[in-house]
């Protein structure tokens, strides 16, 4: 239900339902007590399975070699992997013994790994080996001098990963259970790196309430119960995987299957078939790859009646196929940001066409969600296009050890700002209309210009660079960048600001699109008139 608002553009989302108070280990022990024998993990690449007290017993164990490492409540754990069984032990073990994980995307280079692992404090780190070319020991070891709270790194699938296992066994069985009794659930319990509006990533720091609720609540809005296993392609790093995903599942004793490391179309869909999902995660670029698939037809998704699509608005044809041929009749449209854990807005199952590809649902269950004047900051009448704010349990903490960013988009009265222009429609659905910052949002990825900039500004041949998202018809946007060259005779190509970039930048912050300026419009103040480049080159 949602609560009425006199024709304000205000809504809140009620329930007879009460919020969960439990940590996540707590909530964890309940869904082993209740379904010891059900599946809780699957991960189809290496073929391995953990029922419920498997995987409990596991998380343990990983718990304890963590407290065997001299991890303790507060400590931050580094998580820098791609999908793997490891990445959900540790995110349980974390939260177990009240440790802080901090999520690392696997794309990250050199430079922003340094970042997050000193701004953070980041005291253990968990890496995969490679990923995509990318060695990761190579790469830690590049930035270790600059870290200097970093005292460990394991590798999943090395020796250190194995000795990380049996330090385990110097630890009594009971210091995990112990460690617990001393949590609450509005500790922190993980740090996620976020765009926000501008500059270098801020760590959205997420609470066991936060994130634990959220992804009960979104679970239970598609109908999760036991029986369910959760086909889940998207990156743990994000809310997206490690929330929606794999809180959402084990929260309901449902199952999180692995298809990949990393998304792989025809991979997801032959795990949907071995393992008989009935519910399968992604962004619209995601199904749009599985549905392209040449030998699409021959893969059997009868088992499938839900899941997921977030990050970017579905094209209808798409949403049509994904319901008639991926039999997904219940799948739901989820809007939200890492900063509310994520999501604040869903669409409900019985939800028609129109409002799962024109709207981003309805506010959830013990959320508030009003769109104010982004100037005067007075809620709007519905029907108006304005900032959208969002209070409520999911709300974060704070930006990890900037209290002054906290404080630019967390109010007084505790609501999230979230920089998105929307509509509250009057029969209480939400339309996102545009952006008030200049994020670029690429295939479900959050890319903020000025980083990019900052880096650009190194290059020999550029001397000022503006960079902007413009349409892209499969990632949504594409990131183009307008240089000023030093030497209007010998500007930079493409081909050399992407090489630039290569092995430097993330792949997805890297510019598709170059385009070469005498001079950028500006406006009356001398500030760059970003939208007016977006229009510039949209229609290309």
């Amino acid at each position: 239900m949602t609560a009425p608002s006199a024709g304000l553009s205000y809504a809140h989302g009620t329930s007879g339902t009460a919020l969960l108070g439990d940590t996540i280990g707590a909530n964890l022990d309940r869904a082993i007590a209740a379904h010891p024998d059900r599946d809780a993990l699957v991960d189809v690449p290496s073929g391995r399975c953990w029922t419920y007290a498997e995987f409990g017993a596991a998380v343990d164990e990983v718990a304890r070699g963590l407290l065997a490492q001299g991890v303790a409540k507060g400590d931050r754990v580094g998580i820098w992997a791609v999908n793997c069984p490891e990445w959900v032990l540790i995110q349980y073990a974390t939260a177990r013994i009240g440790a802080i994980m901090v999520n690392i995307n696997p794309a990250y280079r050199a430079h922003e790994l340094e970042y997050v692992l000193r701004q953070a404090g980041v005291s253990v780190l968990v890496a995969s080996l490679e990923h995509k070319g990318s060695d990761y020991r190579a790469l830690v070891e590049r930035v270790r001098g600059k870290c200097p709270a970093l005292r460990a790194t394991f590798h999943i699938g090395d020796p250190s990963w194995d000795r990380l296992i049996a330090g385990a066994a110097a630890i009594p069985d009971e210091r995990p259970t112990a460690a617990a009794a001393e949590l609450s659930c509005d500790d922190p319990v993980n740090i996620q790196y976020t765009s926000g509006t501008t500059g270098f990533p801020k760590g959205a720091t997420l609470s066991h309430h936060n994130i634990l609720n959220n992804g009960y609540w979104v679970g239970r809005t598609i109908g999760y119960t036991e029986h369910d296993r959760v086909c889940l392609p998207v990156p743990f790093y994000h809310c997206f995987g490690m929330v929606m995903g794999n809180l959402g599942a084990t929260s309901h004793g449902a199952c999180i299957v692995i298809p990949a490391p990393s998304f792989d179309p025809a991979a997801t869909l032959r795990a949907v078939q071995q393992e008989r999902c009935t519910s399968l995660y992604g962004v619209p670029t995601m199904f749009i790859a599985e549905l392209n698939l040449p030998d699409f037809a021959a893969y059997d998704l009868s088992s499938l009646r839900t899941g997921i699509m977030a990050g970017s608005p579905c094209p209808v044809e798409v949403m049509k196929r994904v319901v008639a041929e991926m039999h997904m009749a219940e799948v739901s449209i989820c809007y939200g940001m890492t900063e509310t854990s994520p999501v604040s807005l869903q669409t409900r199952r019985d939800d028609d066409l129109e409002n799962r590809t024109g709207t981003v649902g309805r506010v959830l269950p013990h959320i508030e969600v009003k769109v104010v004047d982004p100037v005067s900051g007075v809620t709007l009448p519905r029907g108006t296009a304005g900032e959208l704010c969002t209070r409520g349990y999911s709300v974060m903490l704070g930006y990890w050890d900037e209290p002054e960013k906290t404080a630019e988009v967390i109010d007084a009265g505790r609501w999230m700002h979230t920089g998105d222009l929307a509509v509250l429609r009057e029969d209480g659905y939400a339309e996102i209309v545009g952006r008030i910052k200049d994020m670029i949002i690429r295939g479900g990825e959050n890319i903020y210009p000025r980083e990019i900039e900052e880096f650009l500004y190194a290059h020999p041949k550029i001397a000022d660079v503006q960079v902007v998202g413009v349409p892209h018809e499969r990632y949504g946007e594409e990131v183009l960048a307008c240089v000023i060259p030093r030497d209007p005779g010998d500007p930079p190509s493409g081909e050399e600001v992407r090489a630039f970039c290569e092995g430097r930048l993330a792949h997805y912050k890297i510019p598709s699109r170059v385009r070469i300026l005498e001079a950028f419009p500006m406006t009356v103040s001398g500030k760059v008139r970003k939208v007016e480049l977006r229009e510039r080159y949209a229609a290309e």
